[in-house]
């Protein structure tokens, strides 16, 4: 893991979801300063935002250094992130907030507009001046994009110079532009960015709509957990500690030129193993000593029958690969989610 540099200011947008959480909570273990921005939504239970918030700052405060600070506030509201900016003045910047979700898209595209195309050009907007009147101005910019973006693609592993032209969910095409909106901006006015691919994150403290989550809940309740296309599909799961991992590596490293006249660059962060949906199944099932009831239903409108990462790049940029595997992922979600809802 490279090595944190403390004299920076890191401003993490969604700071209190569940990869800004432990982005953020790495960061202040380094004894880095984090600036933690985050509209505290409903989308999902809001008392699981209020406890990444309450750890993050019992961390400041057990480290000695007091340097977290929280703003509540929205993208899309463009005097609130400028204001943000010109006060603190961050160096580097990960933006993390945004609607999540491939499903609720379908029924919520609203929600995708506002927050991840008006928000993410907020945020561009805000890096851009940060260079006015001769200040050093942001640093490096990296922003979260998705798997998603791949969509019906049949060719695998997934390679960032795959065509990705094709979205099968208003979300994946959200994320698609903040690519588009991200590499504009490099070629225009300097500023380094980096995009960041994830695949199908899980682990403690995760999201209630994901799946990992969803099935943990229903299983202990004797409820029947949905599976779709009747258990045919494969995920590239991949641990968020391993997701934290790539990002910090990336952190003090802002892409050369593209050849392109832009600094700008996009990595897959995944576990380079698509698991069976049922392998997981499986293995819930094992780390809860229960047996799941099982109800098989057809394909979901926008969802995609694998992903699958190809993170040869990330290898040779970095000399990192995640590798934490499904079962032992699986256990350390358990356990915090057992301690969490105090089930032990």
């Amino acid at each position: 893991m490279s090595i944190v540099d403390v004299s920076k200011r890191y401003l993490i947008t969604g700071a209190a979801g569940f990869i800004g959480y432990h982005l953020s909570r790495r960061l202040l273990e380094a004894g880095a300063s984090v600036i933690g921005f985050d509209n505290m939504n409903d989308y999902y239970d809001v008392s699981l935002k209020e406890e990444r918030l309450r750890l993050l700052k019992d961390v400041s405060s057990k480290v000695g250094n007091g340097n977290f600070t929280f703003v509540k506030g929205n993208l899309q509201d463009k005097s609130v992130v400028d204001q943000v900016f010109g006060k603190y003045h961050p160096d580097i910047v990960v933006n993390l907030a945004a609607q999540a979700g491939v499903r609720y898209s379908i029924d919520h595209p609203e929600s995708y507009i506002e927050s991840n195309i008006i928000g993410f050009y907020n945020i561009l907007e805000a890096c851009r001046h940060s260079y006015d009147n001769g200040a050093s101005g942001v640093e490096h910019l990296l922003f979260a994009s998705s798997s998603s973006v791949y969509g019906g693609n049949t060719k695998v592993p997934f390679s960032t110079e795959d065509k990705v032209d094709e979205p099968v969910s208003l979300y994946a095409a959200t994320k698609k532009s903040n690519e588009l909106m991200a590499h504009s901006y490099s070629k225009l006015y300097g500023i380094p960015s980096t995009g960041l691919r994830f695949f199908t994150v899980y682990g403690p403290l995760g999201r209630p709509d994901m799946a990992l989550f969803k099935f943990t809940n229903k299983i202990l309740k004797g409820e029947p957990i949905q599976i779709y296309n009747n258990g045919d599909m494969k995920r590239d799961f991949t641990y968020v500690d391993d997701i934290v991992t790539g990002i910090m590596n990336m952190l003090p490293c802002p892409p050369a030129d593209n050849g392109k006249g832009a600094r700008y660059k996009v990595y897959n962060i995944g576990n380079n193993h698509p698991e069976p949906l049922m392998n997981m199944v499986s293995f819930l099932e094992e780390a809860l000593g229960m047996e799941a009831q099982k109800e098989f239903l057809p394909m979901q409108a926008g969802d995609v029958y694998q992903t699958y990462a190809d993170v040869s790049e990330l290898e040779r940029d970095f000399g990192f690969k995640p590798d934490t595997s499904l079962r032992d992922g699986i256990n350390s979600f358990v356990r915090w989610y057992k301690e969490y809802y105090k089930l032990t």
